[in-house]
């Protein structure tokens, strides 16, 4: 995470791209509800390392794809990206049973864009398509797969990924106190993110460990650049 005097938390997103990138799998989150307009949806996303370098970390960047539901019927959001990743639709045996998991390491290409919504930058996916070089982009080594990490004990208490997710988090001050996180509405978590979280972050109070864990969590998510 980066912090700054003159704003509040802010993260890179992945720079924009010209053309399309090499790129490579490297995670599959676990399934999370999240509160949307149609109701609680359990979602995943895939999680990209490209061969930009992130300079000023010394590593790659990574880019999110947007959140898929767990259904590979022709119409979901998950099969038309798999039929791009792949280059080619599934097999009936895949849709009988298919390992997401297989894909990891699956070299691709993919081309970046960026989005601005209420003053923030977001970078989005906008194609992907299979690396059909001979030689693909292989993993750093320098990203761990989320359900592998903990928190920074420096910053929180180590907070396991098999864990409750963010959106289960219940807000303890504000005008959304008492309520959970994922119940909040974008404009209501930005204010938490920009106003609240990094006095949070500076007081390393106990109380406020579970709330500000959440909400730097979510944070990388919508600015498409968990780590």
């Amino acid at each position: 995470m980066k912090l700054s005097e003159k704003k509040n938390t802010t993260f890179t997103p992945h720079p924009e791209t010209d053309g399309p990138i090499k790129a490579v799998l490297v995670d599959i989150t676990e399934l999370k509800k999240r509160m949307t307009q149609y109701g609680e949806k359990e979602e995943f996303r895939l999680v990209f390392e490209t061969e930009v370098m992130d300079e000023e970390n010394d590593r790659r960047f990574c880019i999110w794809s947007r959140g898929y539901t767990p259904s590979l019927n022709e119409k979901s959001a998950l099969r038309k990206d798999l039929k791009k990743l792949m280059g080619r639709d599934l097999t009936s045996n895949e849709l009988n049973e298919f390992d997401l998991e297989a894909l990891i390491g699956h070299g691709v290409k993919l081309i970046i864009q960026h989005e601005t919504k209420d003053d923030k930058t977001y970078a989005n996916i906008s194609f992907m398509s299979p690396d059909r070089d001979k030689t693909t982009l292989k993993p750093s080594g320098k990203y761990t797969r989320i359900r592998d990490r903990e928190v920074d004990g420096d910053v929180f208490e180590g907070k396991k990924s098999e864990e409750p997710g963010w959106e289960t988090v219940q807000i303890h001050v504000g005008k959304y106190k008492g309520k959970l996180l994922g119940q909040v509405d974008e404009a209501g978590v930005a204010t938490l993110i920009e106003k609240w979280l990094p006095k949070a972050i500076a007081d390393n109070k106990p109380e406020d460990k579970a709330l500000a864990a959440a909400l730097t969590e979510l944070s990388a998510i919508l600015t498409g650049d968990e780590y």
